[in-house]
C-alpha cells in the first residue's frame, strides 16, 4: 500500500485516488488529481442539518457548499461510483464536540446512525494547481507536507446552535507574486476564493506561524509573505465550539477528491 500511496500524483485520476484510499492508502491529498476539485466533508444527524446549512450559507467564505447528500445517503453526486464512508484517506469521529476516533473507514460508525446528512465543502487544494501553473510555488507540495492551518480570531456568523471562529490555511508567497495569487484564487469563490489576510498573522490572532493548529509546519523561503485563505476545517471548529452529539469529518488535509473539473467552479 505504501507503493500505491507514493504513486499518487498530479496525473492520478480522481477515481484511481479514491480506490487507493478505499484500500487503506493514507496521505494528504494536496498535489493529487490535477484539474479536479477537492472537498472537505462533514456528516451530522438530520436534526442538526438545517442549522449547519444555515451556518454555511451565512459563512460562504470558509464553508462554500458543493454538495449536500440526502439523509442516510453515502453516494455523492460529484463523484461517480464513490462512497463517502471509505473514499477519504482519513476521518475524524466526534461525540459531544470531542474528537474520539481517527480512522480510515467509517462504515461501522456510520451504521449507528440512519439519518446522517453529509455536506461537501470547497477546498483550497483545488486552486493550488492553477497557482503552480502560473509559476507561483506551493511549497508544501514538493516538500511532501500537509498545508499548515490555523485557528483565528475571526468570528463566523452564528446560525442556530452552530458558532465558531474561522480556520485559515497558509501559503508563503513572494511579494511580487501576491497580486497574482489573489487574482487566481479569486476566480474560485466556491473553493474559498481570494485570501482573507496577507502578511499580518497577528491581526487575525495567529501568534506562532511555526506551530499550526492543524496540518504540518509551514515551508517558507527568504522573503515569503504569509498569505491566509479561509479553510474548510472551520466546520470542525464549529463542532468543537457547538458540541453536537455526533459528527464525522475528514481529517484536516485529507480530502474527498471529486470528478468535477476545477474550471467548473471558476467565475
Amino acid at each position: 500500500m505504501q507503493q500505491a500511496e507514493a504513486s499518487l500524483n498530479a496525473d492520478t485520476s480522481p477515481r484511481e485516488a479514491r480506490e487507493v484510499f478505499r484500500r487503506g492508502g493514507l496521505r494528504p491529498t494536496c498535489g493529487i488529481a490535477k484539474g479536479f476539485a477537492q472537498a472537505n466533508m462533514i456528516a451530522l444527524p438530520r436534526r442538526y442539518a438545517f442549522d449547519f446549512l444555515l451556518f454555511a450559507q451565512r459563512n460562504p467564505k470558509p464553508c462554500p457548499v458543493l454538495d449536500v447528500l440526502e439523509p442516510g445517503s453515502h453516494t455523492p453526486s460529484v463523484a461517480a461510483n464513490s462512497d463517502i464512508r471509505t473514499d477519504i484517506p482519513q476521518y475524524r469521529v466526534w461525540r459531544d464536540g470531542r474528537l474520539v476516533e481517527t480512522c480510515a473507514d467509517i462504515s461501522d460508525v456510520w451504521a449507528e446512525h440512519e439519518d446522517l446528512v453529509t455536506f461537501l465543502i470547497g477546498c483550497s487544494f483545488t486552486f493550488e494547481f492553477p497557482l503552480m501553473d502560473a509559476g507561483i510555488p506551493v511549497r508544501h507540495i514538493p516538500a511532501g507536507r500537509n498545508v499548515p492551518m490555523y485557528d483565528t480570531s475571526i468570528r463566523c456568523r452564528t446560525a442556530g446552535r452552530f458558532s465558531s471562529t474561522m480556520v485559515v490555511s497558509m501559503r508563503g508567497i513572494q511579494p511580487d507574486r501576491i497580486a497574482d495569487a489573489v487574482r487566481i484564487s479569486g476566480y474560485y469563490p466556491s473553493v474559498h476564493g481570494a485570501p482573507v489576510q496577507i502578511g499580518e498573522p497577528e491581526r487575525i490572532g495567529i501568534t506562532d506561524l511555526g506551530h499550526p493548529d492543524y496540518g504540518d509546519p509551514p515551508v517558507l523561503q527568504d522573503g515569503d509573505i504569509p498569505v491566509f485563505w479561509a479553510c474548510g476545517v472551520t466546520p470542525q471548529a464549529a463542532v468543537m465550539a457547538s458540541k453536537p452529539s455526533f459528527a464525522i469529518t475528514h481529517a484536516p488535509g485529507y480530502m474527498f477528491i471529486t470528478d468535477v473539473p476545477d474550471r467548473r467552479y471558476m467565475v
